[in-house]
């Protein structure tokens, strides 16, 4: 296959303002750029697809352009939103921004990155007005569909002119850096269009410029792509774990799995066929899942945090914790009920305070039964009292009750 039936059998091509850029694509033959407003310190999955799209048009021979939107990001996207954003400071932007730098640059090492705060914020008011603002009909800019479900509850000016602003980023890489295709999710639609307009009136009604969106991910249940219930899965591993990262991936379910192969990895057409047969065959072993978790935390996290996400799953599902690191805890544990303990803790008292049982009776029961366990091991000593000398890295002791319940104390 040639990128271009690649993008559409992976289901990553929405909609094209000309037809005449897909045989470029796959001629390999454009600059095109990208978009993110840096609105948080980090990107999360959602926004995943769109820098895994460009860097499948990279690998055919397209340059990409990453712009971070530290000017944009400033002003807010209104694009479908039911209300206004809160605005950001330039410190808060800017910090943002250098955030998802570091990310984009995983995903795409040799890829150009700017920020467009370094060309909006020489702009001054009447220039906006004068240069860029006249080439926009505000009807026109009214019924883009990104802006039309927002009249009736009411826009500020301020969002209203996302859209030239963004517009005037994609003539300025036009006339600056060659670049000559936008892409973005099926959302921007809108804003591309605006910039095509721009870059037309600017330079020539004949000049070569495109757009192209991709779909939103959406999964098959309704529910939204990329939200778990602690919140969005991010690609910091400070907000969520490579263990988190791994663990949303391998519960995919058995009806979104293979496109969520085509969407964020690049096994072969071939591959995920073979991949399918085993879902549709044996969709208990969840084969599938795995190989989508392993490739896409690999993707954004590295093989060594891919290693300690497995590391630990194993652990957690065998219940054989006592070969983890004190890292590999913290990575795991994320988000567990954690009691802080400066001296020696009573396992009875421990168990209440972490509420993995409600009073002392139940405490004895539970541990005469021998259904707890302290670092891995059985405990069903009353009288068990939990000292740093014996924790995790003189950190952490690890409790359990039954088979799934955990809970950490960590000694100070």
């Amino acid at each position: 296959m040639n990128l271009v039936e690649d993008l559409k059998w992976r289901g990553l091509l929405y909609q094209v303002t000309d037809e005449d850029v897909l045989q470029k694509l796959n001629e390999g033959k454009l600059t095109f750029y990208l978009g993110a407003d840096p609105t948080a310190d980090s990107l999360h999955i959602g926004h995943l697809l769109a820098y895994l799209v460009a860097k499948r048009l990279m690998e055919k021979g397209n340059q990409p352009i990453l712009v971070i939107g530290g000017g944009t990001g400033l002003v807010g996207d209104p694009s479908f939103k039911k209300s206004e954003r809160s605005l950001l400071t330039i410190e808060e932007s800017l910090k943002n921004a250098e955030g998802i730098k570091k990310q984009v640059v995983k995903i795409l090492p040799t890829a150009k990155i700017v920020n467009n705060y370094d060309w909006i914020s020489s702009l001054n008011a009447i220039e906006f007005l004068r240069d860029v603002g006249k080439n926009f009909n505000v009807t026109y800019m009214m019924n883009k569909d990104s802006v039309k479900s927002r009249i009736e509850n009411g826009i500020s000016f301020t969002e209203f002119a996302y859209q030239i602003l963004q517009a005037w980023d994609f003539e300025y890489l036009f006339k600056n850096h060659g670049c000559s295709l936008q892409i973005g999710g099926q959302d921007q639609w809108g804003n591309i269009t605006a910039g095509l307009e721009l870059i037309r009136k600017v330079h020539s009604s004949e000049v070569n410029a495109y757009g192209l969106t991709f779909p939103l991910v959406t999964k098959s249940d309704g529910t939204k792509f990329g939200k778990t219930e602690s919140g969005a899965v991010w690609l910091d591993k400070e907000k969520t774990s490579p263990y988190e990262f791994y663990q949303y991936w391998i519960n995919t379910a058995d009806d979104d799995v293979i496109l969520r192969l085509k969407q964020f990895t690049f096994l072969s057409k071939e591959e995920i066929e073979a991949l399918e047969v085993e879902v549709n065959g044996s969709p208990e072993e969840r084969v599938a899942q795995k190989v989508l978790a392993e490739k896409v935390t690999e993707l954004v996290h590295g093989a060594t945090e891919l290693d300690k996400a497995i590391k630990v799953t194993n652990a957690l599902f065998s219940g054989n914790i006592k070969d983890l690191e004190v890292d590999e805890i913290e990575m795991g544990f994320k988000g567990l009920t954690t009691v802080e303990s400066n001296e020696e803790l009573s396992l009875m008292d421990a168990l209440i305070a972490v509420e993995l049982v409600k009073s002392r009776r139940e405490a004895r029961e539970m541990i005469s039964n021998g259904a707890v366990s302290v670092n891995g091991d059985k405990v069903q000593d009353l009288d068990f009292v939990l000292k740093s000398a014996n924790a995790f890295g003189k950190k952490y002791s690890i409790l359990k009750k039954g088979k799934k319940r955990y809970a950490l104390v960590k000694h100070l």
